[in-house]
């Protein structure tokens, strides 16, 4: 097995198997990897744009029973800091998004107990009937796996009655890792890596927009990150012709801060070498997946530009809120003005996008616009 031989074969768009994504990984160098990785970002998404988005995320509630010990947000249902989002919290919180110039609602759930299929189809018919433009991109595999088995119904039956309510696309939330061997570890009462495909077949099965994650950064291996890679390319093979599927994917690191697994000795390690080269693992083995996120909330504004020369070619929401990484220890903020000066510095120009990947031109507002090429090459932010 050489090195030189299956990066040629990733440029040819090959599927690797997972002993040569790992010999790649531990063999190849990170210069090797990089140059592959952006040779293949160039064949997906031609051009020298990278993508960003103006959305919120807000949380539905924050009761949940999956017990995931990366996750410091999570309370149980008598905890005197439950709380589920009431309809004038939404509608403080979308007016904000909107005169950020947002127009997509990220809405986390957590597997409630006492919320079944019928209170998500409400709060959704509610939201679209006072704010008929905005998309929710809402709920995730485990939450619909865990609706599914609460009401008695199949993935298909939840999934049919939330888009009919107003659902415009599924996250790709809940993945970690997607080897029950971690997630009995790390998330013990959450659905199983079978139920997260199974939920997101059935979804690109219906059309609607998905996108994958993974997380790294605590007890997996470098075997288990590629096999979670594979499965998820193998789901996209899958997928009718005619369908989105997963429109992107995204790798952030465990945030270790006061969580339950940093109490249990496990500390996320990752170094900005190994961030970027699984980038790079991650856009040469994803061959059917054509946009690759950096996520600068989980590794900084700095690392996430190295990614953008090392396949990625997204950089992710302006998050104006953002509550479960956080109270795990990602601090990093930006703004419109930030995130398109970041982009620029990295030597590629800035598009504001939607969740489909369409470019999309930002409508006037009041706390963000889109910033010249020049303006953005200056070091201090102009007045809005």
């Amino acid at each position: 097995m050489q090195v030189k031989d299956i990066l040629k074969k990733a440029i040819n768009l090959e599927s690797l198997t997972l002993e040569e994504g790992l010999y790649i990984y531990t063999q190849a160098s990170t210069p090797d990897l990089m140059y592959v990785a952006n040779e293949l970002r160039k064949i997906h998404v031609p051009g020298h744009k990278v993508t960003w988005q103006i959305d919120r995320n807000v949380n539905i509630t924050n009761v949940c029973i999956s017990g995931c010990k990366f996750c410091n947000f999570h309370c149980g249902l008598q905890s005197d800091s439950a709380f589920i989002t009431s309809i004038a919290e939404y509608k403080v919180k979308i007016e904000e998004l909107e005169r950020y110039g947002g127009d997509q609602l990220l809405l986390q759930g957590g597997l409630h107990p006492r919320l079944g299929v019928e209170f998500y189809c409400s709060l959704f018919k509610e939201l679209k009937s006072m704010f008929p433009n905005i998309k929710l991109h809402a709920l995730g595999p485990p939450e619909i796996a865990f609706i599914a088995k609460k009401e008695g119904m199949t993935y298909r039956q939840v999934l049919e009655e939330l888009v009919e309510a107003g659902l415009d696309s599924l996250p790709g939330a809940g993945a970690e890792i997607l080897v029950d061997r971690v997630r009995k570890q790390i998330s013990p009462g959450k659905p199983d890596s079978q139920a997260w495909l199974d939920v997101m077949a059935q979804a690109h099965q219906m059309g609607l927009v998905t996108s994958a994650t993974m997380m790294i950064g605590h007890v997996e291996t470098l075997e288990e990150r590629v096999e979670h890679l594979i499965k998820l390319r193998n789901l996209q093979a899958q997928k009718p012709a005619d369908a989105p599927g997963f429109l992107n994917f995204i790798v952030w690191t465990f945030q270790d801060e006061g969580t339950k697994l940093q109490r249990e000795g496990v500390l996320n390690t990752v170094t900005t070498e190994e961030y970027v080269r699984t980038i790079a693992l991650c856009r040469i083995m994803l061959n059917n997946i054509p946009n690759i996120q950096a996520s600068w909330l989980t590794v900084g504004i700095d690392t996430a530009q190295l990614c953008l020369h090392a396949g990625a070619n997204d950089f992710g929401s302006i998050m104006i809120e953002e509550n479960v990484v956080s109270s795990a220890g990602a601090k990093y903020k930006m703004d419109a003005y930030g995130i398109q000066k970041a982009i620029v510095d990295a030597g590629f120009e800035p598009q504001l996008r939607n969740q489909r990947y369409e470019y999309i031109v930002l409508s006037d507002c009041e706390f963000s616009r889109i910033y010249s090429i020049e303006e953005l090459k200056q070091n201090t932010s102009p007045l809005l």
